[in-house]
């Protein structure tokens, strides 16, 4: 909950600077798929978390990364894009397949090929070729890093149930976070009428 309020945050300082506004708009539908996303995320529980609290972890979400106010513009749509694609990656491995539900599976990845495909139009409309880097320094780095740490756990854990449980979770607070902040892009746009 820190993070969102941290991203929140950064959004809001980031819409009263220069170009306040994104050079582009968020479709209401690219946020209805983001909480259809949690949904199926939750309906693909197996076990209980409780079942599992020996393998709890705190993954270090980079949130110190994202909440001051120098997050630009282009940032925040990037660090939107790393999460969504870093969510993709980690459900499309083979050992993924091989612990959910695999209709519930093809639905979550279906629908964050979905809102990546939304979200490259927006990185080309808002960053140049001087922000190319941005994808290998800062807040992005940050959530590689983060999800790198995700992989490891999993790989220590040998793919165990309990620890693909954990991640569930975890990336339900992830998946959480972005659907936050696509709806407060969107509302920094002023596009809350458009479907």
């Amino acid at each position: 909950m820190a993070f969102v309020l941290s991203l929140l945050m950064a959004l809001v300082l980031v819409s009263y600077g220069p170009g306040g506004s994104l050079g582009c708009v968020l479709s209401q539908n690219h946020v209805l798929i983001g909480r259809k996303n949690l949904r199926l995320l939750g309906q693909m529980r197996r076990l209980s978390p409780r079942f599992c609290l020996q393998d709890r972890k705190d993954f270090a979400f980079p949130q110190e990364m994202v909440e001051g106010g120098q997050l630009q513009e282009a940032q925040a749509i990037s660090v939107l894009h790393e999460m969504l694609q870093q969510s993709f990656n980690l459900f499309h491995t083979e050992r993924s397949s091989a612990a959910w539900n695999t209709t519930l599976l093809e639905q979550l990845r279906t629908g964050l090929h979905q809102q990546l495909d939304d979200l490259d139009a927006c990185l080309g409309q808002v960053m140049g070729e001087e922000d190319s880097a941005l994808g290998r320094t800062g807040p992005t780095l940050a959530l590689k890093r983060y999800f790198q740490g995700i992989h490891v756990y999993l790989k220590e854990k040998e793919y165990s149930d309990c620890a693909w449980e954990t991640v569930r979770v975890e990336i339900m607070r992830s998946l959480s976070s972005s659907v936050s902040l696509q709806e407060r892009l969107r509302m920094m746009d002023g596009d809350l009428s458009s479907p």
